[in-house]
């Protein structure tokens, strides 16, 4: 039998663990971010940054071949100016989501600014949207989380991706893709580009390859679906997915936003100062 004092303490010990543990696990079902799924045997391709009128209707002739149904993030800007493909896309049987207006890292813009941004994205895929959200670049931060849970939004990032934000070879991502994807993946993938460190890095077409080689050599082994299919299907397992709030950290991604290049528009540029 313990003494008194110790069993006291470790009752104190045991209930502040479990409040603890409890609130975790609490706080990570209501904000976590969905970056896989569980009890399945499907994976989610998704796409960023569209839609881009040369590479957006390659890859939907390439996903209608293949009999794939896939999840697109275009950004509102583009959205607003191709309404025609952000239709095609819905049509095609793929779901939409939402990725902001105009593409900016939501940790160094104010609360208000972040539901500008996802309201504005929003009206220019209605009435397509699905209620998912991917933050650009995939950065939050605690404001963000909850302006997009306010909103109703889930938010959704990724756990499988071949870095084709850079100039990657269209056969060493497709055998990247294939050496990570099992079931219930989450695949980011890209059919335009809103920035880049360089201008060669703006060039889809060897993603667009990669993703016709990985569909030919995977053939049958995993179910395709959207987004919204696999939340309603399968068991979303969530995490909590933050930027790192120190300041070297938030120095060094600032630093590279203020270099990236765009292929038509301005740059935006962040400031010193962290809102």
């Amino acid at each position: 039998m313990l003494p008194e004092a110790v069993e006291k303490n470790w009752r104190k010990f045991s209930n502040a663990t479990v409040r603890t543990l409890f609130y975790n696990r609490f706080a990570q079902k209501v904000t976590g971010t969905i970056t896989h799924f569980a009890a399945t045997d499907a994976v989610a391709l998704t796409f960023d940054d569209g839609p881009h009128p040369e590479y957006t209707p390659r890859l939907l002739d390439i996903l209608e071949r293949h009999q794939v149904r896939a999840t697109f993030f275009p950004v509102g800007e583009f959205a607003q100016k191709y309404p025609e493909l952000v239709r095609r896309v819905a049509e095609a049987g793929h779901a939409i989501g939402n990725h902001s207006w105009s593409h900016p890292a939501f940790p160094f813009i104010n609360s208000r600014e972040q539901r500008e941004q996802i309201r504005a994205a929003a009206k220019t895929i209605a009435p397509y949207e699905q209620k998912i959200f991917r933050p650009p670049y995939g950065y939050q931060n605690v404001t963000s989380r909850l302006n997009t849970l306010w909103l109703g939004y889930h938010v959704v990032t990724w756990s499988v991706h071949a870095e084709d934000w850079f100039d990657r070879d269209a056969n060493w991502m497709a055998d990247q893709l294939l050496s990570q994807i099992q079931p219930g993946s989450i695949v980011l993938l890209h059919d335009g580009v809103f920035d880049g460190l360089q201008e060669r890095f703006f060039d889809r077409a060897p993603t667009i390859v990669a993703v016709d080689m990985l569909l030919e050599r995977l053939g049958k082994r995993f179910r395709f679906l959207t987004l919204p299919e696999m939340i309603r299907q399968t068991r979303p397992q969530r995490v909590n997915w933050y930027v790192p709030l120190t300041q070297h950290r938030l120095k060094k991604i600032r630093k590279a936003l203020n270099r990236m290049k765009r292929p038509e528009g301005k740059v935006r540029v962040y400031a010193e100062t962290m809102v």
